[in-house]
């Protein structure tokens, strides 16, 4: 996966905020995973339409503290498990 690579979640799937949790959740057909906060961010900007260079800049401005070769690494890297786990696909 690129910077250019336009991620989008698995067809059947959704993200979802539980209120009681206090997390998001993906739910797909036979489950959910509960995802942690890192994870949760990133897929909330997954619309399908956002490139991943799009997603490293919107968190970059939702996090100015955090290193920016590190966010864009962690970023590329959780998209690319997140793919190889199914969560998502690119378009």
């Amino acid at each position: 996966m690129n910077a250019r690579d336009v991620p989008t979640l698995r067809p059947g799937w959704r993200l979802q905020w539980e209120q009681a949790q206090e997390r998001y959740v993906l739910l797909y057909p036979e489950g959910m995973v509960q995802l942690n906060e890192s994870a949760g961010a990133i897929l909330s900007l997954v619309d399908g339409e956002r490139d991943v260079a799009a997603l490293i800049d919107e968190l970059s401005r939702r996090y100015p503290e955090a290193s920016s070769e590190e966010l864009a690494q962690d970023v590329i890297d959780f998209c690319v498990d997140a793919m190889q786990q199914g969560w998502i696909r690119h378009v």
